[in-house]
């Protein structure tokens, strides 16, 4: 009798329990699209890994016009005109790693931000469904604007940096909003893999990599789309 009666609860105590956290998740991102996040998995792994968490948020106007082109240009050309995903990108990735041993991500500034914010780092397919929902969950509550204030600011650009201020301190020994081109794009060129590439030494593949880098922020800087998120004149 005493079994009965457990699996029934029990099973009773597991909604509830779902139901609370699919709210409680809810209601946190709805709070993100105002409130800088607290702290990361990223952030908590690199801390006690013994990386350090060197970090410093900052408001939108203190990002700097160039250190968000730089961004956009480095990792995510179509960032103003996708809904989260860029499905062109992730079929050429699929095809490249069937044949190759080197793996090339196709992952979008908005789904690296639903990564660093919400997730952990890692390829399992449990990790890739969530990514997925809260790319799409970000992408209708926060908007192309505050997704790129949050990466900017929670994205790791160094080893046991994260945010574009701390990388720009470290690095140039200024602010983020006084970069020059040439040195966003270099910050910029780090971020496929921050712990591997540096600015300072400068590593060869961020030489080579920033010079490509602050090409396309020439040739993007005069898009309308691109503007609308980039320059601090925008209304939109």
């Amino acid at each position: 009798m005493e079994t009965k009666g457990f699996f029934p609860r029990a099973w009773r105590f597991i909604k509830r329990l779902f139901i609370f956290l699919f709210i409680a998740q809810f209601v946190y991102i709805i709070l993100l699209k105002w409130v800088d996040p607290p702290i990361t998995l990223t952030q908590l792994s690199s801390l006690f890994t013994g990386h350090g968490l060197k970090r410093d948020y900052i408001s939108r106007s203190s990002i700097g016009t160039n250190a968000k082109l730089a961004v956009i240009a480095s990792e995510d050309q179509l960032f103003p005109d996708h809904d989260g995903f860029d499905f062109k990108s992730i079929e050429k990735a699929m095809k490249h790693n069937q044949k190759s041993k080197s793996l090339h991500g196709a992952s979008t500034i908005s789904q690296q931000t639903a990564k660093n914010v919400f997730l952990w780092q890692g390829r399992s397919w449990i990790r890739k469904a969530l990514e997925v929902y809260f790319t799409f969950m970000i992408e209708k509550i926060w908007g192309k604007k505050r997704i790129l204030d949050v990466y900017m600011n929670v994205a790791q650009m160094g080893d046991g940096v994260f945010g574009i201020e701390k990388a720009a301190q470290k690095d140039f020994n200024k602010h983020a909003v006084n970069l020059s081109r040439q040195e966003a794009a270099m910050i910029a060129a780090c971020l496929p893999n921050p712990q591997k590439y540096s600015v300072k030494p400068v590593s060869r593949y961020v030489a080579i990599r920033s010079g490509w880098v602050v090409r396309q922020m020439n040739n993007l800087q005069s898009d309308p789309d691109i503007q609308r998120i980039v320059f601090p004149t925008s209304k939109k």
